[in-house]
């Protein structure tokens, strides 16, 4: 690891500023995922690849890559071609695995998509990255995918499978669902994987003589403050490496079980689950569709998994269930808590009763394929509890003020990252990919920091008001857009307020149009049918004014500060 940069002021005292430049000891891998898959699996044929427990499969490397390879040659047969985007909708399953990898060999753009999203926020996803086809499940939960799907586009109900032309997607042609049903307009996904031929071989090995390491393969969304959700784009070489790093991190190897109950829309599930594992031969072991606090705990118990990744909310779901004290977990060492602000007394408990003292905090963003910064199982206990710690190999990080100048150390400001690491653009939008990451190739990420003089970082704050719910990204624009065009409202703001459990909900204050009436239900209402259930504010308030700054504009930390005091009184009143 480099030290923080120091220079000499006018009276040649040394002053620290807020950069720190990861370790570059360990190389970069310089292939695309599907040469490494297959490295991988002619190294360690026999070595135990995954396991989705709810599915019932434990598939060794050697039959992993093979049911990679059979649904990467039905791709390639209808046509799919490298840099076609194709979207997967789909809860934690083995044809979302197969689908990573699949894409991956035939340099197709897998498109992730939230399993929660409805139909609109499915359309502007679909439409705005140019999905040609999508891979779903039939269904989760309350979702039903494919009534969504006749919903937005009806002609799927007369046109021959994979001849979709739609007014509503008019780049999708493919829609591939999951399970053995037949429905009009769809092709399976069961049919479309099929034992190779010695074409389909060729075709597979001469698409992959095509491909580099620094093409384009996945897209994930993500969004600031402002307007809808962006395409942020990355390749093999971006999220490869990323997965390779943070095992190391974790110093993960051929012997570890990794437990992934995170979602694979995420770069969490995906990034630091499946491509983790495959970057150093361990086993991806998956305890059901969705998280659930006691099959995780089961699973965990009887795989004698030795990591286990999460959220805060995911690890204090398992402390606190009833049945906690039953199981055996002592094989736990490692793992990652990541997407969003860890409490102290949970990192504690964590590493004490759950056994994982090598558990690590990371920290980044969808834009950094997604760690920029984690702890070292090294480091110090109060590090490890307190901060989010120093840029990951091959990253540098600093922290600046709003005129791009970098900051000495302990003062807060915005955090920046610049490597391997950062995404090459966000789809078909130069202007944002502009406003995000600088001419010298640094990644603004809205966030605020502070670095000590070893380099390690404490997130205070962010300048965009952002809200995480639960390890979830909710952009407060979108909500209050959607709101402006219901009938009865005036104006409306969004903003986070405190959770013990979800670290932020969402809350709503909305000034309604004169005379008109409207009741917290009938908004709520409103909203789930145009957004998934994280997004619904947890709390609505119906005002008159909002609190304004001289020139007009709303002060949204006041809010903050006003409804936390109301929901504090509230709580001791009862």
């Amino acid at each position: 690891m480099s030290a923080v940069t120091t220079f000499a002021t006018e009276n040649q005292f040394p002053l620290q500023l807020s950069q720190f430049d990861g370790d570059t000891s360990t190389p970069l891998i310089e292939q695309t995922i599907g040469d490494y898959l297959d490295q991988m699996a002619a190294s360690h044929p026999d070595q135990l690849a995954i396991v989705m427990h709810h599915q019932g499969i434990r598939w060794s490397y050697q039959e992993y890559q093979s049911h990679i390879d059979e649904l990467a040659a039905g791709l390639l047969a209808i046509g799919i071609k490298p840099g076609d985007r194709v979207g997967i909708w789909s809860p934690n399953n083995i044809e979302w695995c197969l689908t990573q990898f699949a894409t991956a060999k035939i340099g197709a753009i897998m498109v992730c998509i939230n399993p929660a999203y409805r139909p609109e926020e499915l359309q502007y996803a679909l439409n705005n990255v140019g999905c040609r086809a999508i891979i779903c499940a039939e269904k989760f939960k309350s979702s039903h995918y494919l009534s969504m799907l006749y919903e937005l586009a009806p002609e799927l109900k007369q046109c021959l499978p994979g001849q979709l032309e739609s007014a509503n997607l008019p780049s999708l042609e493919f829609v591939i669902r999951m399970g053995d049903e037949a429905s009009p307009g769809m092709l399976n996904f069961n049919h479309l994987k099929r034992p190779l031929t010695e074409s389909d071989r060729k075709a597979l090995k001469d698409t992959a003589a095509q491909l580099s390491p620094f093409d384009a393969i996945n897209i994930q969304f993500t969004s600031g403050t402002t307007g809808s959700p962006k395409g942020a784009t990355l390749s093999h070489h971006n999220i490869l490496n990323n997965g390779l790093l943070v095992a190391k991190a974790m110093r993960l190897g051929l012997e570890d079980r990794l437990c992934i109950p995170v979602p694979l829309y995420h770069c969490f599930g995906m990034v630091l689950g499946n491509l983790s594992c495959i970057s150093v031969g361990a086993s991806a072991i998956y305890p059901s569709d969705s998280f659930d606090p006691l099959t995780t705990l089961e699973v965990v118990e009887a795989e004698r998994c030795t990591a286990l990744h999460g959220v805060p909310t995911m690890f204090i779901a398992q402390l606190e269930h009833p049945e906690f004290k039953r199981f055996d977990l002592s094989s736990l060492r490692t793992g990652v808590m990541a997407g969003a602000t860890c409490p102290e007394e949970v990192m504690r408990r964590v590493q004490d009763l759950m056994y994982m003292k090598e558990v690590l905090i990371g920290y980044g963003q969808t834009e950094c394929s997604p760690i920029n910064n984690m702890t070292e199982i090294g480091s110090s206990l109060e590090k490890r509890v307190t901060t989010v710690g120093r840029a990951l190999a091959h990253t540098q990080v600093k922290i600046v003020d709003e005129f791009g100048e970098v900051l000495p150390v302990g003062q807060p400001g915005e955090v920046c990252s610049r490597g391997y690491c950062v995404m090459q653009f966000y789809w078909n939008d130069a202007e944002k990919t502009a406003a995000t990451i600088d001419s010298e190739g640094w990644l603004h990420s809205g966030d605020l920091g502070e670095m000590d003089s070893e380099g390690y970082v404490k997130i205070v704050g962010r300048i965009k008001d952002m809200i995480i719910r639960g390890g979830e990204n909710i952009y407060p624009r979108e909500i209050e857009e959607k709101l402006y065009t219901h009938p009865d409202v005036q104006d409306a703001a969004i903003f986070g307020v405190k959770s013990e459990k979800y670290g932020e909900e969402v809350c709503a204050w909305i000034k309604v149009q004169p005379g008109a009436s409207v009741t917290e239900e009938e908004i709520r209402h409103f909203l789930t049918e145009k957004f998934a259930y994280f997004k619904v504010p947890r709390y609505i308030k119906f005002v008159e004014q909002y609190p304004m700054t001289v020139t007009g504009k709303i002060q949204k930390f006041k809010m903050r500060e006003m409804m936390y005091q109301e929901l504090y009184e509230a709580i001791n009143c009862n």
